[in-house]
């Protein structure tokens, strides 16, 4: 499953201050306030790539990846539709307008699937979960380095079996993220941070 050798010239530390600024300062955008226009197919191959480039005991590579573009945006808006109306019969039609334009909200999502496998006998389970995760704040990073607005998000449809099924997961595969990208129209306010004071202790 792993692909071949890049040529980049591989490094274990490389001293980069924009990138500790980026890391300092990142931010997710509410996908509300992303319009067009999203990574060029150029830019997606690079941001999967980095996604990629994660953490991953025994090279196990337990995810996969969806992506959602132009038309296909609309096409899975239909599905959430007939879902959640069917889950949510007293519902009404300005919420089910708003299930069916979810995926319009942004130029480009990427599902981020984890493949991880309970009975796998070479790495834990959890293990495999986290580097998934890991892969979710690559594809963030690399998009807003690459000037576009990020957020990771589940919802509802990432745990219901119907939309699961509709998007071909097998019976241990799970949503790991959707990862919405687009261009900022504003830009985001910081929001309160953890105080690390109240979540650090020094083993003695």
């Amino acid at each position: 499953m792993l692909g071949p050798n890049t040529n980049l010239e591989i490094s274990v530390a490389k001293r980069s201050q924009e990138t500790l600024e980026l890391l300092m300062l990142r931010r997710s955008l509410t996908v509300k306030d992303m319009i067009h226009p999203g990574p060029s197919e150029e830019q997606l191959k690079q941001i999967l790539e980095i996604g990629s480039r994660v953490p991953d005991h025994k090279k196990q590579v337990p995810w996969r990846f969806l992506t959602f573009e132009k038309n296909t945006r609309g096409k899975f808006g239909k599905i959430l539709r007939l879902t959640f109306a069917k889950n949510n019969p007293r519902t009404n039609e300005k919420i089910l307008d708003f299930e069916e334009n979810r995926f319009l909200r942004a130029p480009l999502i990427i599902a981020v699937i984890s493949t991880a496998d309970k009975d796998n006998p070479k790495v834990p389970e959890w293990e495999q979960i986290l580097t998934a995760g890991a892969v979710c704040q690559n594809i963030l990073i690399a998009s807003n380095a690459m000037g576009y607005a990020s957020q990771w998000l589940t919802e509802w449809y990432a745990y219901d079996n119907v939309v699961l099924k509709k998007l071909n997961l097998n019976p241990n595969e799970r949503i790991a993220g959707f990862i919405y990208i687009g261009t900022a129209s504003k830009q985001p306010k910081e929001r309160g941070r953890p105080d690390l004071a109240n979540l650090v202790k020094k083993w003695e």
